[in-house]
């Protein structure tokens, strides 16, 4: 059962993004190397929601729980709270989710990233 707020997904009515999540990194690394872990984060997170896409749940879903669980890091990183909400629960649901579940939670989670790119407007 999924976790609601006002009949919502809870992890669906998280915040695209921590407010000064970026500026923060910014601190801890500069600005030149935030910018390109950046960079990186967009390519590989790209490539992750297409391989979600191509992996037959029921044949890869160790796969899938472990490239969930590298996505909600990636995205935490970053403060992407939603889409790191929607990769845990992805990794913690997975050995129980049917193919309409998976297909139900990629919708969400390609949401979120559009929504986190949408904050982007250098990219």
């Amino acid at each position: 059962m999924l976790n609601t707020i006002a009949g919502v997904p809870a992890a669906d009515t998280e915040p695209a993004r921590a407010p000064g999540a970026f500026e923060e990194l910014v601190r801890e690394i500069g600005h030149d190397g935030a910018c390109e872990v950046l960079a990186v984060f967009w390519d590989d997170t790209d490539a992750r929601l297409k391989r979600f896409r191509e992996l037959a749940l029921d044949q890869h879903r160790a796969r899938i729980a472990r490239e969930a669980h590298s996505l909600k890091g990636s995205a935490r990183t970053f403060g992407y709270r939603r889409l790191a909400a929607l990769a845990l629960q992805l990794e913690t649901s997975v050995e129980v989710l049917t193919d309409a579940d998976y297909c139900n939670l990629m919708d969400r989670v390609d949401a979120a990233y559009a929504a986190a790119l949408e904050l982007e407007p250098a990219r």
